[in-house]
């Protein structure tokens, strides 16, 4: 039995045969890695619980139910998930309109539209995602992970409000930031039997607890003492009007929670050099929300900054996010009270160390050697990720480089003319007849001072779109016009089909495709109505 549960838990990407063996050494790298990670965890649930508005024990749940479901059946080993700030800007408004049941019955339909993403395998289309982008968001999400813990510099004001830290209570909260960086920073050159940030963290608070500073605590934030996540169902009505309003947050924090899980899949992959499922990780996001919605969880999706303290702290297999999970409800359960004790300047020092690891630095060193567009998009993707949220910046990063790519495309089509011995001119077309170049096709040709017939080689060219079908049907009713015959020559197998399927190629043969003898196929004008 042990034997069968260590094979599940081992290192695999999606079937493979590579993994990794589960020695006592093994074991002890990640049970401690999931110890590290469910620390940090407890004050980012704590902190995402109220951007949503909601009980701390809510974000603590979705952490725990999250984090272990994925962990288990992910697309990623090593990978950590749970309640994240991405989501909880989305979800504050529907909490504060409609209460928080109706947030747990939106994790539930949230969580059925990411398994049916993964059903229908659409998480293969992250692949559209150009490496620009990448770069963008990772930077990006690295500067909103250093924006979150300027808030732990912060305390009560004498009117109740958040003030900014000063004196000697600012002096000794960076004092020991620093410490726990270079804690994590040193650890590695002398041991590795301890992952790093974990040494971090228990050294600073033996410091502050063994000398009783008074500087902030997780105890400080909100008290993480509960018992087991009980299962309810969501106390709401079921008609078509909740479907309504709680239809339209569903869909967006599906695809906030799988863009980001599925660009963390990839990060996670480029850092272990391990492929993921992407649709097995949609399939495990979704039923872990569904679950989650419950058991009274605000639900989640993969965290970069846990997964990469996962990552360096040496978690490779799926023991690492089980056991951080389960190190968490142990937390919740029966370990709060020395939990809270833990000084935030610690768990502030391990994130401003993963922000460090995380942050694409040479990036900034090859903005200057990338393509302008390049550069362009992964400081836009990086804006928006900062100003806005991860799932506009990622679709507007997409977008942009789509268009750029159009417009390149657009400006290569060009064509070169030449007569034969019968007197037709034929006009050899180079690049792609999309949407994009039709403009700059269409002023290659001169209706009024070509001979009686025309040829277009489409040899080195693609007929792509219906805009590219609009296109050649209006030039030869140009031609038609002046009692000129246009001809097509050198279609490849698409198009065509895609010419004959819209019924513009009069002679319908398939020897040209193959090039053995050079058709000349006459275009039908008025099959695509040429109206607006």
């Amino acid at each position: 039995m042990l034997a069968a549960l260590a094979e599940r838990l081992s290192l695999s990407d999606s079937g493979g045969s590579d993994r990794t063996a589960f020695t006592p050494g093994r074991i002890k790298i990640e049970l401690l890695s999931g110890l590290t990670v469910a620390l940090a965890l407890v004050p980012e649930a704590v902190a995402f619980s109220f951007v949503a508005g909601v009980h701390p024990l809510v974000g603590l749940y979705a952490a725990f139910i999250v984090g272990l479901i994925t962990a288990v059946i992910g697309g990623r080993p090593g990978m950590i998930s749970g309640a994240t700030g991405a989501l909880a800007v989305v979800m504050v408004s529907l909490v504060a309109a409609h209460g928080v049941e109706y947030l747990f019955a939106t994790v539930v339909l949230m969580g059925i539209l990411q398994v049916l993403a993964g059903v229908f395998r659409l998480g293969k289309f992250i692949r559209l995602v150009p490496h620009p982008v990448m770069l963008g968001f990772v930077n990006g999400l690295a500067i909103v992970i250093f924006m979150a813990q300027l808030s732990q510099f912060q305390v009560a004001g004498p009117d109740g409000a958040r003030v900014w830290m000063t004196g000697w209570p600012l002096a000794l909260m960076l004092g020991l930031v620093a410490l726990t960086m270079a804690i994590i920073w040193l650890m590695p050159k002398i041991t590795s039997v301890i992952p790093a940030p974990l040494a971090g963290i228990a050294v600073v608070a033996a410091i502050v607890i063994g000398f009783g500073i008074d500087v902030p605590r997780v105890g400080d934030l909100a008290s993480i003492e509960g018992g087991l996540p009980l299962f309810s169902i969501p106390m709401v009505p079921i008609n078509l009007e909740t479907l309504k309003i709680i239809f339209p947050y569903a869909l967006i924090l599906a695809a906030i929670g799988l863009i980001e899980s599925l660009l963390t899949l990839n990060l996670v992959g480029e850092i272990t050099e391990k492929r993921g499922g992407a649709s097995q990780e949609c399939i495990a996001q979704g039923l872990a929300n569904t679950v989650t919605g419950f058991f009274g969880g605000m639900g989640g999706c993969a965290m970069i900054g846990q997964s990469m303290i996962n990552v360096k702290s040496g978690g490779r297999t799926r023991l690492s996010g089980i056991s951080a999970a389960l190190f968490l409800l142990t937390f919740i359960l029966v370990a709060s009270s020395l939990i809270e004790q833990i000084p935030l300047a610690a768990l502030v020092g391990v994130m401003m160390m993963v922000v460090v690891g995380t942050f694409a630095w040479q990036s900034l060193k090859t903005l200057r050697r990338i393509p302008l567009t390049d550069a362009m998009v992964m400081l836009l993707v990086t804006v928006v990720t900062v100003m806005s949220d991860l799932a506009i910046a990622v679709v507007v990063g997409v977008i942009v480089s789509a268009l750029a790519y159009a417009w390149n495309n657009a400006t290569r089509i060009h064509a070169k003319a030449h007569f034969t011995p019968e007197g037709a001119r034929v006009y050899q077309i180079e690049g792609p007849l999309f949407f994009g170049s039709t403009d700059g096709f269409t002023e290659l040709f001169k209706p009024q001072e070509d001979p009686g017939l025309v040829i277009v080689d489409f040899m080195n060219s693609r007929v792509v779109d219906q805009s590219a079908l609009q296109a050649i049907e209006a030039l030869a009713s140009k031609y038609e016009a002046l009692g000129k015959t246009l001809q097509l020559r050198h279609l490849s197998h698409d198009c065509h089909r895609l010419l004959n399927r819209a019924g513009q190629l009069i002679v319908d043969a398939d020897d040209d495709p193959n090039y053995g003898l050079a058709v000349d196929y006459s275009v039908q004008t008025g099959k695509l109505g040429g109206g607006h």
